[in-house]
């Protein structure tokens, strides 16, 4: 399968992001049109940056390596640019046919990012149907908040998914390759997560909320209680004259953000549990009644 963006920036199918960023700037010099007065510069620079945009890009590379030059209808990138004409923003047309949104640039139809249901056309006049599938799943809510291993069941297959720690509800995940088939290649299975509610915890953006017991004792005195987290029991210091509904922060004890890996904090509402007056002796009813 030919492959031209490569041969532009001048590096092999194998090569490292870090080899095809050194090429790229390499290339970016020489043929800058403020250095390169050659008339043709100008082209080159434009084809240079435009396959940069697109191997420089982690997901728009895969999608690349998947189709190779079937995207520019069967051409080398080399000809498909000169085929679009001077003016025309190559990088922008490249951002539409690897799913980059927004309006097409010069009039041309874009790919879409090979995400919308159906048939799509593209350069050439190929197409390709979707072979992605959509799924949704609902996890329950520990395993939203710790990660872990969720079973699914799509498309006649068994198989367990990684749910990532952090996950929010209305997110997707991506599976490579359990999409459909044609012609040799493999889609993708696009899963949007449910995450089931919890007696026990709410959650506000990274930070969780759970109501626990205060014996009236400990309330009124002050001492230790035992409270499950979402990862261990903790003997957590009430101190006197603890009131209803008082706020307890522990800090890095909440949910991890998928992106910095920062933990936010899990704050332990108290509830007062008053003993039942009638399983009290009766001279501490009587004092109560008197001293209260």
């Amino acid at each position: 399968m030919s492959k031209s963006l490569y041969e532009t920036l001048g590096v092999s199918e194998n090569a490292s992001a870090d080899e095809i960023k050194k090429a790229y700037r390499k290339l970016a010099r020489k043929y800058h049109p403020d250095i390169n007065k050659d008339p043709e510069a100008q082209d080159k620079f434009k084809e240079i940056n435009a396959a940069y945009e697109v191997l420089s890009d982690p997901e728009k590379k895969a999608q690349y390596d998947q189709f190779g030059d079937q995207m520019f209808g069967g051409q080398n990138f080399h000809d498909f640019a000169r085929g679009q004409g001077a003016e025309v923003d190559l990088e922008e047309i490249l951002r539409q046919m690897f799913g980059g949104g927004g309006a097409s640039a010069g009039g041309f139809g874009g790919f879409g990012g090979f995400s919308s249901g159906g048939s799509r056309g593209g350069f050439g006049g190929y197409q390709t149907p979707d072979l992605d599938i959509q799924a949704r799943i609902t996890v329950p809510f520990m395993v939203a908040i710790n990660g872990g291993k969720h079973h699914i069941n799509v498309g006649g297959e068994s198989f367990d998914i990684k749910i990532p720690a952090g996950i929010k509800n209305g997110e997707t995940l991506r599976v490579r390759g359990k999409g459909k088939e044609y012609n040799g290649h493999r889609g993708d299975l696009l899963i949007k997560v449910e995450v089931a509610d919890s007696p026990e915890y709410e959650r506000k953006g990274n930070d969780l909320y759970k109501t626990f017991d205060v014996p009236l004792k400990e309330a009124l005195f002050g001492g230790k209680v035992k409270v499950q987290t979402p990862e261990k029991e903790v003997s957590l210091k009430v101190p006197k004259n603890t009131k209803n509904g008082q706020k307890f922060r522990l800090k890095g004890k909440g949910i991890p953000d998928r992106k910095t890996a920062l933990r936010g904090d899990l704050y332990l509402i108290a509830n007062i549990v008053l003993p039942d007056v009638d399983t009290l002796d009766p001279e501490l009813i009587k004092m109560c009644e008197e001293k209260l």
